[in-house]
């Protein structure tokens, strides 16, 4: 039986496996959570592709995404990231990962994880979309504005609408798989 895919990850093996493996399949885990924080907030403005190729680097530089530490980054360790080639040397998009990781776990202290958190925003129950094509998948929601809008309040940075919806794909918060996916 033939497999198929959404769309979007046909360019090659590391967006198959992506998609095959992690992309709406619900993560309930506060550290895999932080992670596509992490990397969506990078991704801003560059395609996903540009920093799922550079994802284990990401995790090399910042500590294999533990929050905990990147809390406290100094700045001997800023100059570092900024002069890593194999991560995306933004400065404002490193300090908000600081900054994010400090806010991350402010959350957790007020909701018991950043998952519980998290999930409330979908009723703690995976929304499934069904869309017939790609062009049916939306780039943001009401419900992505409004925990965009959250976070914000909350202050975390880099976390637009846009980039909260691909985020809440990518954690299967949302399944935007098209309908004759094999993987939905």
């Amino acid at each position: 039986m033939e497999m198929i895919r959404c769309g979007w990850c046909e360019k090659d093996d590391l967006y198959r496996t992506y998609h095959d493996e992690e992309w709406g399949k619900p993560v309930y885990d506060d550290e895999a959570f932080f992670e596509f924080l992490v990397l969506e907030s990078f991704q801003a403005g560059l395609s996903w592709y540009t920093v799922l190729k550079k994802r284990e680097n990401f995790a090399e530089a910042f500590d294999n995404f533990n929050y905990k530490k990147i809390a406290s980054y100094s700045e001997v360790k800023i100059e570092e990231l900024l002069n890593d080639v194999g991560i995306v040397r933004n400065k404002l998009k490193i300090l908000a990962t600081i900054n994010n990781a400090q806010k991350f776990q402010e959350v957790q202290k007020e909701f018991g994880s950043f998952s519980t958190y998290i999930w409330n925003f979908v009723d703690g129950k995976p929304m499934v979309n069904n869309p017939t094509t790609l062009n049916d998948v939306p780039a943001i929601t009401e419900i992505s504005d409004a925990l965009s809008k959250d976070l914000k309040k909350r202050g975390f940075k880099f976390l637009g609408s846009t980039v909260i919806y691909a985020f809440m794909q990518a954690t299967g918060m949302v399944n935007d798989h098209i309908e004759d996916c094999s993987f939905k």
